[in-house]
């Protein structure tokens, strides 16, 4: 019933800031979050600028120390002091858990995860150093526009050869911004990434909840920082896309990941699919983990 509840109240202002909107053209916008640093990394200096295609990003990594290591423990993600005031508890929670999942997961395609007190070659750790929270009234009216074009689209209301792009109001746009780092058993820097991406109007998926765009983009980084781990190559360098391997889709449809570490930040499957379709908040779709931590700084 709360549930409901929030959506009854969120959607008549939805509606308000939908109707002007409607009769203006649509203008591109996106958030631009900054690469912050959050002093968690044990070295800035041999960050290099390497952008993807909507990601701002800087990387160091040792490929030949990276390549060697067989073993990794990830420690649970952190929220910055300046960041951790932004979010109620259980967001922070949400957000971090889906970080380390997503790391978890793509690890394990060449990596044993092993927990304390084991050791490992490499010992990962993340810091949430920025976000920007999605405004909930602007992506519910965005959800209502995606949602009323397809209908009209697929009734023949409106009759055209050309598809209508998903196109979100340009208000209320959320972001996040990262650092990671791999450090080995003497606690020298082996890999690290400074990592921001911000929603825009033409790409990506609304969904109601003020960490609905930092919540989707955790587990963006949590690929490409897993791909910079694997390989020991940018996740943005120029090559050709490849297919995840079985054990990510297995796990993209909740089915139990392949290094049993990876249990404890919890599964997400076709309900989460579906919700993120259907823009609903990410915490109605995630239990969330059980690993402990995902704190503040």
């Amino acid at each position: 019933m709360r549930r409901h509840a929030m959506f009854a109240s969120i959607l008549p202002s939805a509606v308000g800031l939908l109707c002007p909107l409607l009769v203006l053209p649509f203008i591109a916008a996106c958030t631009t979050v900054p690469l912050t640093q959050a002093g968690s990394l044990s070295s800035y200096e041999r960050l290099q600028p390497d952008d993807g295609l909507a990601t701002n990003a800087r990387i160091n990594v040792d490929k030949e120390a990276i390549l060697a290591a067989k073993t990794v423990q990830i420690i649970p993600t952190a929220f910055s002091s300046a960041t951790a005031n932004k979010l109620s508890d259980a967001d922070r929670r949400l957000v971090a858990n889906a970080v380390d999942r997503s790391l978890c997961i793509g690890l394990s395609d060449r990596f044993q995860i092993v927990a304390p007190p084991q050791t490992a070659d490499l010992i990962v750790h993340v810091a949430i150093s920025d976000l920007v929270p999605t405004d909930q009234t602007a992506a519910a009216a965005s959800k209502v526009l995606s949602l009323g074009t397809s209908v009209a689209t697929g009734t023949g209301v409106v009759e055209t050869s050309v598809p209508i792009p998903s196109v979100r109001i340009p208000l209320g746009l959320g972001g996040i911004a990262l650092e990671a780092e791999a450090v080995d058993l003497a606690g020298q820097q082996k890999a690290a990434m400074l990592w921001s991406r911000g929603a825009n109007s033409f790409f990506g998926n609304a969904r109601v909840s003020a960490v609905g765009d930092a919540y989707e983009f955790a587990s963006s980084f949590g690929d490409d920082f897993s791909e910079l781990l694997v390989t020991g190559v940018s996740p943005f360098s120029t090559k050709l896309p490849s297919l995840p391997s079985m054990q990510r889709l297995k796990s993209q449809f909740g089915a139990a990941p392949k290094e049993a570490v990876c249990e404890s930040f919890g599964r997400v499957g076709v309900s989460d699919m579906l919700g993120r379709s259907l823009g609903l908040p990410p915490d109605w779709t995630d239990g969330g983990g059980k690993a402990a931590g995902s704190g503040s700084e």
